[in-house]
């Protein structure tokens, strides 16, 4: 996954999702719910290319289950996606990092839903939307009653051509003392410092584009 996506990944219990499709072969967990309380932790991959309506659901039941979740998927043509999680498993927290480039329409939506005490549902989504591409961006957070000391948190952020149209539409639903909620959206533009330097080590135009976008995805940009 390092070569082909750039997804870094270590000892863990692993499902994995290639062009919309469970990966079998790739797996050492079955499609399904979270349901037992592993030695290792788990991480889900979610990569490829996407078309048409797609959906990932994440279920967490068991007690103390660390969860990870990388998603890298690009679309040339229309797409919805939508990813689903429920957090019943306490002590259990889902860290997920989502990149999603766009290339035509995307309608994307992360509903995640608290369901005891003492859990963790905390996504960042990046958003590379390229010329002329619309892009529909929603998350939701519902920490529901009972649901104590919860940690939540819904982050946006895009970096878009100029011809491009994205909205970001972020909420919550707090029924209970959470420990942490939290919710952002942004957007990086490279400002004439950024391109200056790059063109000043011999980037071509098209090249700056490029190593900007790179950069992005990687999260190593910083403006």
């Amino acid at each position: 996954m390092w070569n082909e996506f750039n997804i870094k990944t270590w000892p863990a219990e692993t499902i994995v999702y290639r062009d919309g499709e469970y990966a079998a072969e790739l797996s050492t967990l079955a499609n399904g719910p979270i349901d037992i309380k592993y030695d290792l932790p788990v991480h889900i991959i979610y990569v490829g290319e996407i078309a048409g309506k797609c959906r990932l659901d994440i279920e967490i039941t068991a007690t103390d289950q660390p969860v990870f979740l990388d998603v890298r998927v690009k679309n040339k043509l229309p797409a919805f996606f939508n990813i689903f999680i429920k957090n019943a498993g306490k002590n259990s927290e889902i860290r997920g990092h989502i990149l999603l480039e766009n290339n035509n329409s995307l309608n994307f939506e992360c509903v995640g839903q608290h369901l005891s005490e003492n859990t963790g549902i905390l996504m960042k989504t990046n958003v590379l939307a390229g010329e002329n591409s619309i892009s529909k961006i929603s998350g939701a957070a519902e920490i529901r009653k009972n649901c104590e000391n919860c940690r939540s948190d819904i982050g946006f952020s895009a970096m878009c051509a100029e011809s491009a149209r994205v909205e970001f539409m972020p909420a919550q639903y707090i029924s209970s003392v959470p420990e942490s909620a939290g919710h952002s959206a942004s957007i990086y533009r490279p400002g004439p410092a950024e391109i200056e330097f790059l063109r000043g080590g011999g980037l071509a135009t098209g090249e700056v584009r490029d190593a900007l976008n790179e950069a992005f995805k990687n999260n190593f940009i910083l403006f």
